[in-house]
């Protein structure tokens, strides 16, 4: 009976899994007016899943756009297309199958965490004890609040222990669920810096000299769902008044001209910016931990996929006052990411380099005081999109780590 009872419990979880099956990702390439019109127009009749730019208000001219689009519709979709004259391509075949070869053969035990791998929510919890109490000398623990679903939101401090409060750079991942390679990233950084500290005299001097916050999943509960439920969830996964549609972008809910350009109010969608500003758990924890330190905190990081670029303020038609010296340094990150594999970035404001989206953490960080803030767009340029191979994990954070401890090393001059 307990056999019985326990396949009955897997078959209704493997249920609930969403499946692309025959769902494809379609890259678009709208050169006029009417390309644009008839983009907006097709998200206004189906479910469209914005991947590049994230919603149908930032469709612009000359800007390429990615959607994922249901299985139901393709026929639909490919009759609109060919009837235009809009240039259009196939990413994704199946996305289905593209998921399935995301994770590629295992070789580690399958209850191990890998620093080459994606691994599960329940990993990165498990992770975050051991390097934190394998490493005691450079790595402080502490939760800085719970997420919706009551997981704990835990910063790693790394930096040589003082006694006395030392300035610092606030480094997040996984804002955005689906976008594991981010995740991948913070947890390559906590690794690079305990096994170099020492042996490589940037770490070292940076260590010695700082502190870094390392916020290694920013949304936990979102994350967690990727990997049980639903591939290409985006939000968090608080409950809104009066739908059944869940979430908010957490990216979207801070304040920083909150829920204005780039953003909608409908909580159905994937750009949703909260009921109001910070109205997301996971969103008030992190700001309150940089609002309590914000004396110390000198340069604020945060890692996202996918578009290869580095951005800073504003994700609105502004100039930031320090316009000039945040894109100079933001230069000097790329060409020291470029020198290892070649792989080209892009950098500049977050308006004008790709479109407007407010309520972002970069821009409410930046107007906070902490000047030297960034956002990071990892690999790739859209041929696997979210769905990055784990082959590519190790080339995208070694690239970035260059480009990280540039943005550092400038910061730790500065002080």
């Amino acid at each position: 009976m307990k056999v019985l009872l326990l396949l009955g419990l897997v078959a209704v979880a493997l249920a609930e899994r969403t499946s692309f099956e025959g769902e494809k990702v379609f890259r678009l390439k709208p050169t006029t007016d009417e390309h644009v019109t008839l983009i907006k127009d097709l998200a206004l009749s189906m479910e469209v899943d914005f991947w590049s730019p994230e919603s149908a208000e930032q469709v612009t001219i000359d800007i390429d756009v990615d959607i994922h689009i249901p299985a139901s519709h393709t026929s639909m979709v490919y009759t609109v297309l060919n009837q235009s004259d809009m240039e259009h391509e196939i990413l994704i075949e199946d996305l289905q199958a593209q998921i399935e070869a995301q994770v590629e053969s295992r070789t580690v035990t399958p209850r191990s965490h890998s620093y080459t791998k994606y691994n599960s929510w329940d990993k990165i919890q498990a992770w975050i004890s051991s390097v934190s109490a394998a490493n005691s000398d450079l790595i402080s623990r502490q939760v800085i609040g719970k997420t919706y679903e009551g997981r704990p939101m835990n910063v790693l401090q790394i930096g040589k222990k003082t006694g006395s409060p030392k300035p610092a750079i606030f480094l997040d991942c996984g804002i955005h669920a689906r976008e594991w390679i981010s995740t991948a990233f913070c947890q390559w950084f906590v690794n690079e810096a305990v096994t170099t500290y020492r042996s490589d005299s940037q770490m070292t001097s940076l260590l010695n000299q700082m502190d870094v916050y390392v916020l290694p999943v920013f949304n936990i509960d979102g994350y967690d769902y990727t990997w049980k439920s639903n591939r290409m969830w985006r939000k968090t996964r608080s409950r809104n008044y009066g739908t059944r549609c869940r979430g908010a972008d957490p990216n979207r809910n801070f304040n920083a001209r909150w829920c204005t350009e780039g953003a909608s109010r409908n909580p159905c969608r994937d750009t949703y910016c909260g009921s109001k500003a910070e109205s997301e758990i996971e969103v008030k924890n992190v700001a309150d931990f940089i609002r309590k330190n914000k004396s110390i905190i000198k340069a604020y990081i945060t890692v996202h996929s996918y578009s290869q670029l580095l951005l800073f303020p504003y994700f609105y038609y502004q100039l930031a006052a320090d316009h000039a010296e945040l894109m100079s340094v933001a230069r000097g990150a790329i060409r020291a990411l470029t020198s290892m594999y070649g792989t080209q970035y892009r950098a500049g404001p977050g308006a004008t380099t790709i479109y407007p989206a407010s309520g972002g953490s970069v821009d409410w960080a930046y107007d906070l005081g902490v000047k030297y803030s960034y956002v990071f767009e990892l690999r790739d340029t859209g041929r696997y999109g979210f769905l990055l191979p784990e082959s590519q994990i190790k080339p995208t954070c070694e690239e970035t780590m260059l480009a990280v401890k540039y943005i550092a090393t400038y910061v730790q001059k500065t002080l």
